[in-house]
């Protein structure tokens, strides 16, 4: 253990706000800072320690904070949607929501002194924002079909809810991972898809059956979970998750999530914040090394990895009607585009949930909305529901697979815009190609990556750029990266390419490699 040791002295700017107060320690204050107004906020506690309850002060909007919620494997209520929807309603044209790559909502326009309200309104239907940014465990995310889908091996759902509560105390935080030496990203899944995308968490659990002893000295075959770790994207690395050599049944998950924390919490490198994610410490120990401390921690020797994954199909994205295991019941995924939405969307879904289905609503990493529980008795009408015209069950190939981080309309750290740039590539190129196949393709504002871009068929990652003397908005183009079974990260093909003049590449790119055709050249084939 180095870094973890280093004295306070010398300890970067991140590790002495934390040192002189805990994140948590502004759950106390919200009164006061409704009362003071943002600008008189100490700058410590606006910018930084506000972001343990989930609340994000947005220097391009000053005064108008981001508010982002957990949703533990993106399952959401038609009551807590509506809470949702009320409040962003508030804010007028400023107010929006936003559906994340983790299963999670973020909220737009929140204005300081309506915290004490919000809070409470979301201590009302179960809702919680804490420990939601800065140096937590981020957003759990599981199957978005999980309970659902006739072919998963597990359901995810209470897995991922005790694994909430353990780390955040049940949603009222919890000061044993409040001081993590930088975020951290669970994901379990239980599917045969991968729906996760396992490979770009810190700790991530995947299917697995294993050879198991019995008390009568039989071998069983058991489920289970491989584990996975070190998965994360920086500005400065990108590294897919890598097996940690252990096995363990459903219920030694949270124990072991429990593990791995306390040795990258007690452990972790922290003087240089861009070498402070769990993979570097795996790096400078060794995967050995690192085993051996979890063990410690978790109490008991780990069993080694099953020898298989069941991470054996192609990953569906839940776009459109699918018959669920229980008899009778549907559930139909609505493709939202960018997972831009406003308050009367929102107000929307949770009416479509209500009266078609029991009230419950799932989100998924593409940032899509799936409402589930709808009896065959009800379907035909619920597919004649306007807000399906918006939100289409049978999107355009490259609309369908569309994905865009925040951008620069919200963002500080964005170098571009880029939902509305994104949206408008695309319907441009759907006008101008025949495109039979997904193509997945994922828009990010900078090098954090929030936008996933390493993981698209193409991905691209905002930069500045010159052009003709003058800087201007870019992007550098990612390709070859796979989700689902064999999933792996691509790689950067091209740099600089000037936004203004993307469209003529892309169409390129979407010719040379993903079948696409002019669609004056598809008509003559025809």
């Amino acid at each position: 253990m180095t870094d973890a040791t280093t004295t306070t002295t010398s300890l970067n700017k991140f590790e002495k706000i934390k040192a002189e107060k805990d994140g948590l320690a502004v759950k106390a204050e919200i009164e006061k800072f409704a009362s003071l107004g943002w600008e008189a906020i100490d700058e410590s506690d606006r910018d930084y320690r506000l972001k343990w309850l989930g609340v994000f002060f947005r220097p391009v909007t000053p005064g108008k904070f981001m508010m982002r919620l957990r949703i533990p494997n993106g399952i959401v209520t038609h009551q807590q949607m509506r809470v949702l929807a009320e409040i962003v309603q508030r804010y007028g044209d400023d107010g929006s929501a936003d559906i994340t790559t983790r299963q999670n909502i973020q909220l737009r326009g929140i204005r300081i002194e309506d915290l004490p309200d919000i809070f409470q309104k979301f201590r009302t239907v179960g809702l919680t924002s804490v420990q939601s940014g800065m140096d937590n465990v981020r957003n759990i995310t599981g199957d978005p079909v999980a309970g659902l889908d006739a072919e998963e091996l597990f359901d995810t759902r209470e897995l991922v809810q005790q694994i909430q509560d353990a780390i955040t105390n049940k949603g009222e935080g919890n000061p044993e991972f409040t001081n993590l030496p930088r975020k951290f990203n669970i994901a379990i899944t239980g599917g045969r898809d991968n729906s996760v995308h396992a490979e770009i968490n810190d700790l991530a659990f995947i299917p697995a059956f294993r050879e198991v002893s019995t008390q009568q000295g039989c071998q069983s075959r058991r489920f289970g979970f491989n584990v996975l770790v070190g998965g994360f994207f920086s500005s400065k690395r990108c590294e897919a998750a890598i097996p940690l050599n252990a096995w363990v049944p459903p219920e030694d998950v949270v124990a072991l999530c429990r593990a791995v924390l306390e040795v990258f919490r007690d452990c972790g490198l922290r003087a240089n914040r861009q070498k402070s994610r769990l993979m570097w410490l795996i790096d400078e120990w060794g995967l050995e090394k690192f085993r051996c401390e979890v063990e410690n921690r978790f109490g008991k020797p780990l069993l080694s990895a099953a020898p298989k994954d069941e991470i054996d199909w192609e990953k569906r994205d839940h776009i459109g009607v699918y018959k669920q295991k229980q008899p009778g019941l549907n559930y139909v995924g609505l493709h939202v585009p960018v997972g831009r939405l406003t308050a009367e969307d929102m107000f929307e879904i949770a009416r479509l949930a209500e009266v078609y289905g029991n009230g419950e609503i799932r989100l998924t990493v593409e940032q899509n909305v799936i409402i589930p529980n709808i009896p065959d008795s009800r379907l035909v009408l619920f597919l004649t529901e306007p807000l399906l015209e918006k939100f289409s069950i049978s999107p355009k190939p490259l609309t369908r697979s569309l994905i865009s981080c925040t951008g620069a309309q919200f963002c500080n750290f964005a170098l571009i815009e880029t939902k509305q740039r994104a949206l408008a590539t695309i319907q441009a190129l759907e006008t101008e190609l025949e495109v039979t196949q997904k193509v997945r393709i994922h828009w990010t504002g900078c090098p954090n990556s929030c936008g996933q871009p390493q993981v698209a068929d193409i991905g691209l990652m905002g930069t500045k750029v010159r052009k003709n003397g003058k800087t201007v908005e870019g992007v550098d183009i990612y390709m070859g990266g796979k989700v689902g079974k064999d999933a792996r990260l691509g790689t950067c093909i091209q740099k600089g390419i000037p936004c203004e003049d993307l469209q003529p590449v892309l169409r390129d790119l979407l010719i040379q490699h993903f079948q696409a055709k002019p669609k004056q050249e598809a008509l003559a084939t025809h």
